[in-house]
């Protein structure tokens, strides 16, 4: 099969799902966004049936400024649709997309009569509901770009979500009968333990120092402040810690007007380059995931599923329902809700980790061997490659 996977984001298993497919004889063309500034993955060294492409140009997009990111991504939405129509796949794999972009491409798709799959990972048209209460705009936002959402998933050939939460909206959509669920996982032979000590670690004095660290995206409306104010209970409890932060994005600034308020040791750095993810997430005695409590049955973080494959304890500030909690869980670490009153607690679980480098140690080991029995490629490949297979109609070789 000619296959075209489009993930906006860049993010490390879907480009290890499209060099799968390349090695099993497919021939793969994976897209992906530099507009949207986010931690990538391997996103180069072209292979044998793979090529990398890219849309969008160094222009970061504008995430808080509504308008014109509306605009940016209906750009995108056209340039997306002329690559399709240049590389003519006999099917594509749509993952990420923001709505103005996914409903051009699936126009584009249509008009070229190309069968393409929706990897549905993000419910746009639930997050936009939050945000009613704020602003009436985006309450009007949240019925067009539903309708949008809901316009593209009818004229997917396949569906593939990441948690059985996603079919109640199916559901109601009258897509459900065309729905896999397929859970998501990171690269086990990439994100891979290092040593607590490394060599990023010194590059960034953190060699010695007892650290809590987050690396991912990390949205406002997820609170990043509970990060400081984490940390801050721990100071008081007589653990003090460097708060370490890797992102870019509306959340700096936020965060380190936050530190500076209450005295907590932060150290903020952009996205670091995917070769050095292992050691940066080494290099946390503890990490940390936030997810708002609204968003818990319709995102599973990404970011969770690195920490596990890294090694290293896990504390979750997030709903206790979601599927990435269940995983903290099952490997022996702790979640906790997404709200300050929940701190106190979090805080005492966490000094307890970080005062018995034995039990760190202990879950570290139950992390990584939870991540090697959840996250084998090669099932994850074979259902993936069944459904493009069917939706494509091209015989097996």
């Amino acid at each position: 099969m000619r296959i075209l996977v489009h993930d906006y984001s860049g993010h490390p298993f879907q480009a290890q799902l499209s060099r799968e497919l390349a090695r099993r004889g497919h021939d793969v063309v994976h897209s992906t966004c530099t507009a949207y500034v986010s931690g990538k993955g391997n996103l180069a060294g072209d292979a044998p049936g793979l090529r990398f492409v890219t849309i969008g140009d160094s222009t970061a997009l504008r995430k808080e400024q509504y308008c014109q990111r509306l605009g940016q991504e209906t750009l995108l939405g056209l340039e997306l649709a002329r690559q399709v129509r240049r590389e003519k796949p006999d099917v594509a794999m749509l993952s990420n997309l923001p709505i103005p972009m996914l409903v051009a491409a699936a126009a584009m798709l249509k008009r070229l009569g190309i069968p393409w799959v929706l990897w549905h990972q993000d419910v746009t048209t639930v997050a936009l509901k939050t945000f009613t209460g704020v602003a009436k705009s985006m309450g009007v936002a949240a019925k067009v770009f539903g309708a949008g959402e809901k316009w593209s998933a009818r004229r997917a050939a396949a569906i593939v979500v990441i948690a059985q939460s996603f079919l109640r909206i199916h559901q109601k959509w009258g897509t459900a009968a065309k729905v896999t669920v397929i859970p998501n996982w990171a690269p086990l032979d990439e994100i891979l333990p290092r040593n607590r000590d490394n060599d990023w670690s010194a590059e960034h004095g953190l060699n010695g120092v007892r650290t809590v660290l987050y690396s991912g995206t990390l949205g406002l409306k997820h609170n990043p402040v509970l990060l400081v104010q984490l940390a801050e209970r721990l100071r008081d409890r007589g653990t003090p810690v460097r708060l370490v932060v890797v992102n870019d994005g509306p959340a700096v600034p936020v965060l380190r007007r936050a530190a500076a308020a209450r005295g907590v040791d932060l150290t903020l750095l952009p996205f670091q380059p995917y070769a050095r993810l292992p050691e940066v997430l080494g290099s946390g005695d503890l990490l940390v995931v936030v997810l708002a409590a609204d968003a818990g049955q319709f995102s599973v973080p990404s970011k969770t599923l690195s920490y596990l494959c890294a090694g290293r304890p896990v504390l979750g500030l997030m709903p206790g329902d979601n599927l990435a909690a269940h995983l903290i869980r099952q490997a022996g670490s702790a979640v906790f809700p997404p709200a300050e009153s929940a701190l106190d607690e979090a805080s005492a679980w966490a000094q307890e980790i970080l005062s018995d480098p034995a039990r760190a140690e202990s879950l570290g080991k139950e992390s990584r061997a939870l991540a090697e029995r959840e996250f084998a490629l090669e099932d994850c490949a074979s259902r993936f490659e069944d459904i493009l297979r069917t939706v494509s109609r091209t015989p097996a070789r």
